[in-house]
C-alpha cells in the first residue's frame, strides 16, 4: 500500500513522531510521497526521510498513480481540502482527528467518501489501544457486573499558561482542548462503555489571552477547562474532566465501578491517553483492592518492534485499515465515527453555552 503524506515536517508535528515510525513498522505500507506548502520544503522533507516524491500541490499528490492512500496530518482547519482531493481522486484516506473544523465539514467529507466508495479512517487511535480494547471486552463479558459509575480525569499539558500554536486559541478553528484532548478521551470512554443518553457540561476558558510559541500573546476563545457529567444509555453515571496545563500527579485516570468489581486505567507519563502505554488494574467480589491485569498478547496486532507511545496505536489503526482495504470492508474508526464524535462535542458546547442538560440519540 503506497502512501502519500500531506503535512509532514522533519522538525515538528504528529506525522514525524507517530505516522512515519508507525507506517515504517508495518510491512503492508510504503511511504512514496510527501506534500507541504512549498516545493523546497517538500523536497527537503523527502530527502530527510528518503521518500521518492515531493509535492507542493495536494491535488497532484492525490492524483498520482503511484499513491494508493493519502494521509492528512495538516492542522485541523486545513483538513478539508486535502481530504476532498484524495476522495475526488478515488484514493483511500486517513485523516487526523478532529476530522473537520466543525460537524458540517466532517459530514461533507463522510458523504463524499461514501459516494466514491473509498475506505476512510480517522485518527481516533485510542480505539486501538490494547488496554482500552481489553477493558471494552472485560466490561462486555461482565467483569465489573453492571456498570454503575465511571470517572475519567485527564490533562492537556499544552493548554496551560502557554500554547504551541496561535490558531488553536481561536475556537472557530476547531482545534482545542475540548476537541483534541477531550475528543480523544471521551471517545475512549464511549468505546468502552457506550454512548451518552444525556449530559451537562462546562467548557470554559479561564484566561482571556494566552501566550503562544509562534505569535506571542493572542486572544483566547477556545476552552482551556472541560467538565462533563452525564448518564450513558446503559444508565451508568459518568464524570469526565480535562484540565488545561500540567498535572503533577496522575495525568490520566479512568475508573469504572460496577456491581461486581472495578477497573482502573491510568498513565503517569502523559495526559494524552491515546499516545501512552496505559496500566490496568482490577478487582472483583469481596476484595477491597485492585491488582494489575496483564494485557493479553492478542490485543497487539503489529510487529513486536513497533515503537511504543505515539506511534503504537497509530500503527494498530493502520494495520486495521490495511485489512479493511484488502477485504473491501469499512475501516474502524471511519469518518462515520468522527461525525458521531463531532455531534457529541456539539452537545457539550450547547450544554455549556445554554446551561441546559442535553439529551442525545
Amino acid at each position: 500500500m503506497r502512501v502519500g503524506v500531506v503535512g509532514l515536517s522533519p522538525n515538528r508535528g504528529f506525522a514525524s513522531i507517530a505516522h512515519i515510525p508507525a507506517l515504517r513498522a508495518l510491512p503492508e505500507f510504503e511511504i512514496v510521497a510527501v506534500c507541504t506548502t512549498r516545493q523546497e520544503s517538500a523536497e527537503a522533507t523527502a530527502r530527510h526521510y528518503g521518500i521518492p516524491m515531493a509535492f507542493s500541490n495536494q491535488e497532484e499528490l492525490a492524483r498520482h498513480p503511484d499513491v494508493d492512500l493519502v494521509t492528512v496530518t495538516v492542522k485541523v482547519p486545513d483538513h478539508y481540502q486535502p481530504v476532498m482531493a484524495a476522495i475526488d481522486a478515488g484514493k483511500h484516506v486517513y485523516s487526523e482527528w478532529p476530522l473537520g473544523r466543525d460537524t458540517a465539514e466532517a459530514q461533507r467529507m463522510l458523504d463524499a467518501a461514501e459516494r466514491k466508495g473509498v475506505r476512510h479512517a480517522v485518527g481516533l487511535q485510542g480505539q486501538w489501544s490494547p488496554t482500552i480494547n481489553y477493558v471494552r471486552d472485560l466490561v462486555a463479558e461482565g467483569y465489573v457486573g453492571q456498570v454503575l459509575t465511571a470517572t475519567l480525569i485527564g490533562c492537556a499539558p499544552n493548554w496551560g499558561a502557554k500554547l504551541d500554536r496561535a490558531y488553536q486559541a481561536d475556537f472557530s478553528n476547531g482545534a482545542n482542548l475540548m476537541t483534541i484532548t477531550g475528543g480523544h478521551q471521551i471517545d475512549a470512554l464511549c468505546h468502552c462503555l457506550g454512548e451518552f443518553r444525556e449530559l451537562s457540561a462546562f467548557a470554559i476558558h479561564q484566561r482571556d489571552r494566552i501566550v503562544t510559541d509562534d505569535q506571542g500573546e493572542v486572544p483566547l476563545t477556545s476552552p482551556d477547562q472541560l467538565a462533563v457529567s452525564g448518564i450513558l444509555n446503559s444508565g451508568a453515571v459518568v464524570s469526565f474532566q480535562i484540565r488545561g496545563g500540567m498535572a503533577r500527579g496522575t495525568e490520566f485516570l479512568f475508573e469504572i465501578h460496577g456491581s461486581e468489581g472495578d477497573l482502573v486505567i491510568a498513565s503517569t507519563t502523559g495526559g494524552s491517553m491515546q499516545r501512552q502505554e496505559l496500566s490496568l488494574h482490577g478487582g472483583q467480589g469481596k476484595g477491597t483492592s485492585v491488582a494489575e491485569l496483564p494485557i493479553p498478547a492478542t490485543y497487539r496486532n503489529v510487529p513486536e518492534d513497533t515503537p511504543i507511545n505515539s506511534p503504537y496505536n497509530v500503527a494498530q489503526l493502520y494495520a486495521q485499515l490495511a485489512t479493511s482495504i484488502r477485504n473491501g470492508t469499512p475501516a474502524s474508526p471511519g469518518f462515520d465515527a468522527a461525525v458521531k464524535r463531532h455531534h457529541l462535542i456539539d452537545a457539550i458546547v450547547r450544554a455549556s453555552t445554554t446551561g441546559q442538560k442535553q439529551r442525545l440519540g
